[in-house]
């Protein structure tokens, strides 16, 4: 039982940080750069992600055993698509400002390649407990990826944070940072700054020596 659980954490953490599906896989670029012109749309986006991602994934582990290899593609998809249209439809009764901003985002999350290829990697040959885990560490490293850039271009390119103003009427607006380019410019200073923390822990790593050298040495 331990031993599940501590697979479980390490399956959770795993998404969050180390095997991050932005920062560290770079999928799921096409939300990315499109609808985090706001912290807002970014938190929609990431939350309408982890209920597809989370619930697909229980699913199809629930049902390895069933469907059929030569089908299971497009068994994945029906189902990935089913929990799309749910988040789409709640989106548009509960919220639907927010949903009319993010436009055709949503109904892409079918075709978002992270939640294929969690089901093909790994749903669909785990248990449903460690699927669950799987996505909710990989849908929370997403949301977290979506919102580091929505909050950051939403505070240069608006003065204000969820819709709250920070900086008062005096400050200038980085007009650039809403549009397409300040996407590409924000997503890459924080790849950049994601590689240098994983070049300085690989830097960090090469020094230490491993125990008994020093011993091996002083022979």
């Amino acid at each position: 039982m331990a031993t599940v659980e501590k697979d479980a954490n390490t399956e959770l953490i795993k998404g969050i940080w180390r095997d991050n599906p932005v920062f560290v896989q770079v999928l799921g670029m096409c939300p990315m750069l499109a609808v985090t012109n706001s912290a807002v749309n970014a938190l929609t986006m990431g939350a309408a992600t982890l209920f597809v991602l989370v619930a697909s994934s229980f699913i199809v582990s629930l049902l390895r055993k069933v469907i059929p290899k030569t089908v299971r593609l497009s068994c994945y998809i029906i189902i990935i698509a089913t929990f799309v249209t749910i988040a789409d439809f709640t989106l548009q009764a509960f919220v639907p400002l927010v949903h009319k901003e993010l436009g055709a985002f949503v109904p892409l999350i079918v075709a978002n390649c992270m939640i294929l290829g969690r089901q093909e990697a790994f749903a669909s040959r785990n248990t449903p407990k460690l699927a669950v885990f799987d996505a909710l560490g990989m849908a929370l490293g997403f949301m977290l990826a979506l919102l580091s850039l929505g909050c950051i271009r939403e505070i240069l390119g608006s003065g204000s944070l969820f819709g709250f103003s920070l900086f008062g009427e005096n400050f200038e607006p980085w007009v650039v940072m809403l549009l397409p380019p300040g996407g590409f410019i924000t997503l890459g200073f924080l790849l950049l700054f994601f590689n240098w923390l994983k070049f300085r822990k690989e830097q960090s790593g090469s020094t230490v020596k491993p125990p008994g050298n020093n011993a091996a040495e002083a022979k």
